[in-house]
């Protein structure tokens, strides 16, 4: 694989507690990351805290809260053993056993492993497009300006390649960019325009890449096309939401209507 950053996000250098002399405050605001992303998909389990890089008291109590839910020993601290169980979906998400018969099975797969284990965006110091999911996907980049709808593509179609021992950059660059990817796909002759498309729905797969089209050249969205049907597409994508927004704050699978929208084609046959 070539987006590997997630391991970073799978370690602490040191056992994280309320007032511990080997707290460090990157590894505690991952801490504080994933007990509120914990709190997303288990609201009744009192995890969601301040993300401050600071261990105090509510972030203690959070992490308490996290190990009664669980059923675990309650001490309030946060060892590596503790970390894993926090950030195993992450973990699911990238080094499950990814299963199918061709490539383009294995995007689709790959897709809804991630999926499932329900990438989620943070607010963190008053800037969207944070989290340790957002990190995995952006190499590391956060922040308001760092869109990452492109980043989920990429690392999706990355897992998957490399289950075959294939490098995806020979398909296109590693890029946050849709602009880039649409580009690449107009000089290789692989981008089906919308218009074209809409006539002539065999042209577009499961496993390709739907980019939304501003203008000609500008594309402000994309995501991993599941499904094919007569008026629409199913797809997976990231940084969308339920409204099907270009900044939402999630992974989600969407149905969209590519008679009406403007959605261009990125193929990855080339790859396959």
């Amino acid at each position: 694989m070539q987006k590997t950053f997630y391991q970073k996000e799978l370690l602490i250098k040191a056992t994280q507690q309320r007032n511990g002399v080997n707290n460090n405050k990157k590894d505690v605001e991952k801490i504080q990351s994933l007990l509120n992303l914990f709190a997303m998909q288990h609201p009744g389990s009192g995890t969601a805290t301040g993300i401050d890089g600071d261990f105090g008291h509510a972030t203690e109590k959070a992490v308490l809260n996290y190990q009664k839910f669980n059923g675990l020993p309650q001490n309030g601290n946060v060892d590596q053993n503790l970390f894993d169980k926090l950030a195993s979906p992450l973990k699911k998400a990238f080094e499950s056993s990814i299963s199918g018969s061709n490539l383009r099975e294995l995007i689709l797969n790959t897709a809804k492993n991630h999926l499932k284990n329900q990438p989620f965006e943070l607010v963190i110091n008053n800037q969207s497009n944070t989290g340790p999911w957002v990190r995995s996907y952006m190499d590391g980049h956060e922040g308001t300006d760092w869109f990452w709808c492109m980043g989920f593509v990429q690392a999706i179609v990355d897992q998957a390649a490399s289950i075959q021992g294939k490098n995806f950059k020979t398909l296109m660059p590693l890029t946050y960019s849709c602009d880039t990817v649409g580009t690449t796909g107009l000089q290789k002759k692989i981008l089906t325009r919308y218009q074209t498309a809409r006539t002539n729905s065999a042209l577009i797969k499961p496993g390709d890449i739907f980019l939304l089209q501003k203008t000609p050249n500008d594309w402000i969205h994309t995501g991993i096309v599941t499904a094919v049907h007569a008026d629409t597409i199913e797809t997976i994508e990231g940084n969308t939401n339920s409204g099907g927004s270009h900044n939402g704050n999630a992974v989600m699978d969407k149905i969209r209507n590519y008679k009406q929208s403007k959605l261009d084609f990125f193929s990855i046959e080339s790859l396959v």
